[in-house]
């Protein structure tokens, strides 16, 4: 243990039970020239400190990560953070990062994805959707999230997606692949309403059926909460929080603004589809996002390789399961977090 880490200490100690005494110990701690503010460098030093893993050992923060973070909460503009101030830092930065309430977002582990007709053991990747169940199952039984959510594709049997169904429509002219010549897992246009460009799968996960129903040696937590997406005939739906057009939403947004949920750890079937595309939504919805890859797999390499890619960039955190139960009792707190957590406090809308 970092003995010099002001947040560690925190943490170990009484103080965590005195908010307010916290408040003002926290702030003389960083307040090193004693001016009754903290300038760039102090904020730094705090950033530094609290952005750290379990240890107290700070995560390397850039300069500009800095100074984005000091200057959402610098609101008067003056170059300093005033006690006022201070209080938004504590309260709405410090004490989320510390003390954050997640959620376990486990995506379509469904039996059509593990041995059925779109198991992805078939895919260009060549993992195997079981791999992920025992991996899943560790993190709910030793990781205390607040809310643990299962995303289930549910598909009416005459839904776009399937290439057995792909007659019932009329192909655009714009489509690169025509009706007569397209295959399994080629992507074509279909007139509208809505104009559709999609991809096409094997018939899966059709509603009330083996199945589409939650793979049996899948853990399924007391008061977990089960959300249906793809189920409009005539829009697919990758995500857990909108389909592909946005054009409605599930009820997961709900149900972590009920939980008033800040963090989401992301996994489950397919990394590089469904999986990738309900971090990148649950990122646009300011959540601080977590895919955790060993408890992920996907269909094919190059394009998991780019969702990852895509994530990281916008400040998502990929890590391995054996890292989140720390993370998830703010023990270890990674910067690109922090950093999101700070920016969507600037005008209280999401900043990608």
């Amino acid at each position: 243990m970092n003995n010099d880490n002001f947040f560690c200490e925190y943490l170990r100690n009484g103080l965590r039970n005195k908010d307010e005494e916290a408040l003002y110990v926290c702030f003389d701690y960083f307040d090193i020239d004693r001016d009754g503010c903290l300038n760039m460098k102090e904020f730094g030093n705090l950033a530094k400190s609290l952005l750290s893993d379990r240890s107290g050992r700070p995560y390397p923060l850039s300069i500009r990560m800095q100074a984005d973070m000091f200057f959402v909460f610098d609101r008067n503009k003056d170059g300093k953070i005033d006690m006022e101030e201070f209080k938004i830092v504590w309260k709405d930065w410090i004490k989320v990062i510390l003390h954050p309430v997640s959620a376990l977002i486990i995506v379509d582990v469904q039996n059509d994805f593990i041995s059925g007709t779109l198991a992805i053991r078939n895919c260009p990747a060549g993992q195997d959707g079981l791999d992920v169940v025992n991996v899943i199952n560790s993190m709910l039984n030793s990781v205390p999230f607040d809310v643990v959510i299962y995303s289930l594709d549910w598909h009416p049997p005459d839904h776009v997606s399937f290439i057995d169904n792909l007659k019932q429509r009329k192909v655009h002219a714009d489509s690169k692949v025509s009706a007569e010549d397209a295959k399994l897992f080629d992507t074509v246009i279909f007139e509208g309403p809505p104009r559709t460009e999609q991809k096409l799968w094997p018939r899966h996960c059709v509603q009330h059926t083996w199945g589409a129903e939650l793979h049996p040696d899948l853990k399924v937590v007391r008061n977990g909460i089960r959300v249906y997406k793809g189920i409009n005939s005539n829009i697919d739906s990758y995500s857990a929080f909108w389909d592909n057009q946005k054009m409605s939403e599930t009820k997961l947004g709900a149900e972590l603004r009920k939980w008033n949920v800040g963090d989401v750890y992301i996994c489950g079937l397919a990394y590089d589809v469904c999986v990738g595309s309900t971090a990148l939504h649950a990122l646009e919805h300011g959540y601080r996002t977590v895919v955790v890859d060993d408890a992920s797999r996907g269909v094919n390499m190059e394009e998991i390789a780019y969702m990852q890619k895509t994530l990281i960039s916008r400040n998502a955190v990929v890590v391995t399961s054996d890292k989140v139960r720390d993370m998830v009792e703010g023990l270890d707190r990674r910067p690109e977090m922090g950093y999101r957590a700070a920016l969507r406090l600037a005008n209280d809308k999401v900043i990608v």
